[in-house]
């Protein structure tokens, strides 16, 4: 606002300096008194003054400013001209009021001749500009009129020539004419600067924005950063980029919610495809879930791990922004009775090995060592060709050197893929994850979920289903009935007993995932699951129930 004030003052300072610089010479300023009007030409050829009007000099009716721009900064000198030319034989005579007659120019002619002989007088010769009749005197005017004081009422009549298309216009049009000349000029050059200031203020508050917006990603990046060594390269995008991609985050373009909040399609200006995950202040996630899923997507990449394109930390957003995954999440499909049969063997296959290779990078091949926590169909995404890619890094936590387990309080996760060490009493290592993959693994083979109960009179969810058929020798009945024309058999019985394996009870006794990827990939003996102790009130038959 001062800087807006300041502009206003050093855009009238020419007006008000021209006023104390020209007080004695009136006709280039604007401070008046009462003998304003007396100067000799202070309002120039054809102009009129009125010192009770603001400003006190205005072209006579008919006639416009010679210099417009010499009128709005009121220098009056080079006067006024006509709008139209006149033409002798039409022209007409206009009356007006004058308090005084224009100065100088004008012949005196025989006192008889009246009104109308005046007025004859002046018509047949064509350089007479105006007539006036006093008495019986009669003078006329030639060339430019100065000095003209009009008054509305109550003033001697002078008659001037027009051009006939002017006859109709009332006296003072002029006055009206040059305020509003003066006022626009004016008008339009203040608001120029404003728009010229707002354009300026807009500018710098967007740009603080982002800087602030920078400023807090940074300290972020910074925070993240300590984990190890070197710099986060991550594109932080503006949010009016992501809202006009998302269509304001449109109902419309919603792909689904999560545990960090809901997430939208959307295309960029540039014409790429992406999902935009929104933390919402709900979600019971913070901006340390928000630093997990910078800190663990930007730095790692692999093939199996959906990829992040940018962030956005502005007002109170915090936006991820991946790549879009037009098959989207894998229980989209294994849980539905159509979509299921997309899915035949060979594809399945592939997605519980795109899985395992994608969770080995994380425990062992990447910079980090990275539990992941909350691996679990709804996580696992879909690319055009029906790869795997694991999302949904939010609930994770990395470890340097040699270190791979933890503890803690806060229990998070989903119910029915959390190892039990981890659902009882908070420890969590890379076997929690590799006890999800063996409860994932079995739901990709079965099409059903493991929270489930499937025998009523047993109280037994899918994973003690399984262990009732595997003791059995009857393992193969899991299988998901849509497969049975694609499936490989050898390759499903060989999947079954490896699921059973990584849902061990405990977690040494669960393989590491290097070698349940050798396992997928070979024909390498397996060991024998140890049966699990966990078992409903002592049942001689070991039924499982899920441990809630």
């Amino acid at each position: 606002m001062d800087l807006l004030l300041l502009t206003l003052h050093l855009l009238l300072l020419p007006f008000t300096t021209s006023q104390q610089q020209n007080q004695n010479y009136p006709s280039s300023g604007t401070q008046r008194n009462d003998t304003y009007c007396d100067y000799p030409s202070v309002c120039g050829p054809n102009g009129n003054c009125d010192i009770n009007q603001s400003p006190a000099c205005f072209c006579l009716d008919g006639f416009t400013p010679k210099s417009p721009s010499g009128y709005s900064s009121m220098d009056y000198t080079q006067g006024c001209v006509r709008n139209k030319a006149l033409n002798c034989s039409t022209d007409v005579f206009v009356a007006y009021s004058v308090f005084k007659e224009p100065s100088g120019g004008y012949s005196l002619l025989n006192q008889r001749l009246g009104a109308e002989g005046c007025k004859g007088s002046c018509k047949s010769n064509c350089s007479c500009m105006a007539y006036s009749v006093t008495g019986s005197a009669c003078k006329l005017w030639s060339g430019d009129l100065f000095d003209v004081r009009l008054v509305k009422e109550g003033g001697q009549a002078l008659y001037i020539r027009m051009s006939a298309s002017e006859e109709h216009k009332s006296g003072g049009g002029n006055h009206k004419k040059i305020v509003g000349i003066i006022v626009g000029s004016t008008v339009a050059t203040v608001s120029g600067m404003i728009m010229i200031l707002a354009c300026c203020y807009i500018f710098r508050k967007r740009r603080k924005k982002l800087e602030d917006m920078r400023l807090r990603a940074s300290e972020i990046v910074d925070q993240i950063n300590e984990y190890e060594e070197g710099d986060i390269e991550l594109p932080f995008l503006d949010l009016s980029r992501i809202v006009e991609a998302t269509g304001n985050f449109a109902m419309g373009n919603k792909l689904g919610e999560g545990g960090f909040g809901p997430v939208y399609k959307g295309t960029l200006d540039d014409g790429r495809q992406i999902a935009v995950k929104k933390l919402s202040s709900s979600s019971g996630q913070g901006i340390n879930e928000f630093k997990n899923e910078v800190l663990l997507i930007a730095k790692l990449q692999h093939r199996n791990l959906v990829r992040l394109l940018g962030c956005c930390i502005e007002d109170e957003e915090k936006l991820l922004i991946y790549e879009y995954m037009p098959n989207k999440s894998l229980d989209g499909f294994i849980f539905d009775q159509t979509r299921r049969k997309l899915l035949d063997w060979p594809k399945r296959f592939n997605i519980i090995c795109g899985i395992s290779r994608g969770l080995l990078y994380l425990h062992e091949d990447s910079r980090l060592r990275i539990i992941h926590r909350d691996l679990k169909a709804s996580n696992i995404l879909l690319d055009n060709e029906m790869d795997p890619k694991i999302s949904d890094f939010g609930l994770a936590r990395c470890f340097g050197g040699d270190q791979s387990k933890g503890n803690t309080k806060k229990i998070v996760g989903t119910f029915g893929y959390m190892a039990p060490e981890y659902a009882i009493s908070g420890h969590f290592s890379v076997k929690s994850d590799v006890f999800s993959f063996g409860i994932l693994l079995l739901e990709i083979i079965t099409g059903r979920k493991n929270r489930g109960i499937y025998f009523p009179s047993d109280n037994v969810n899918l994973y003690g289903h399984a262990w009732d058929l595997w003791k059995q020798g009857r393992s193969l009945e899991l299988v998901d009935e849509c497969l049975k024309e694609s499936w490989n058999s050898s390759e499903a019985q060989r999947c079954i007993h490896i699921c059973l394996l990584c849902a061990q009870q405990h977690p040494q006794d669960r393989p590491d995932m290097s070698s349940v990827v050798l396992m997928l990939g070979s024909e390498i003996d397996l060991p024998q699951p140890k049966f699990p102790t966990f078992i409903i009130g002592g049942n001689s038959d070991g039924k499982i129930l899920e441990n809630k």
